[in-house]
């Protein structure tokens, strides 16, 4: 498997996912502005969606977004899912919200033109939502109880709230980013990027 990259991008989930998961793959850094890959080829012609992540698979094809290629990983290696009918519903359903409630509310940052309005409102309906992850990590450590894909997910999303955003994040969310942040598959995958 390759992961196409981005340093400090969404697709840093992925490589964190891989990491933990040990399972063999390789990756390419993506410069997302002139669509090549490290190694020059187009990146349009691996991703036609232009942005990251993508995933090349051993089987062959590309697997793209953020929930499937989670997902992908976690099915492959037999963990950072649970086997439990009921609580892998509940990972997904973390990853959803994360995916469409956290990750698409960090779009002004990430826009040229946003205005600062644009970037406050954004900023505060972020506190709100992630107010609600921080309720639903009441007496656990992580997002289901053992580390998953979405605590994956999830570390990037406070990553980029503590780095792009200056977003105050509450002590139990604070406590959660450093307990994660200090797992060695996390830390690997921050120091392969340039993150560290």
């Amino acid at each position: 498997m390759k992961l196409y990259y981005s340093p400090g991008a969404c697709s840093l989930a992925d490589h964190i996912a891989l990491i933990e998961s040990g399972l063999p793959f390789e990756t390419e850094k993506v410069d997302l502005k002139a669509k090549t890959t490290e190694s020059g080829a187009d990146y349009a012609a691996i991703n036609p969606k232009g942005y990251v992540p993508a995933l090349a698979l051993d089987e062959g094809g590309v697997l793209t977004e953020n929930i499937a290629i989670l997902s992908y990983i976690a099915d492959r290696s037999g963990n950072l899912m649970p086997i439990d009918d009921r609580a892998r519903f509940r990972v997904l359903e973390a990853l959803a919200y994360i995916s469409t409630e956290l990750h698409k509310g960090f779009k002004p940052f990430f826009m040229p033109d946003a205005d600062d309005d644009a970037k406050s409102a954004a900023k505060e309906q972020l506190a709100k939502r992630f107010a609600l992850i921080d309720q639903n990590l009441e007496g656990r450590d992580h997002v289901l109880g053992s580390f998953s894909i979405a605590d994956c997910y999830l570390f990037v999303m406070l990553f980029w709230a503590k780095t792009k955003v200056g977003l105050d994040l509450s002590p139990r969310l604070s406590a959660y980013f450093d307990r994660v942040s200090a797992r060695p598959g996390v830390r690997a995958a921050l120091a392969s990027e340039g993150l560290d």
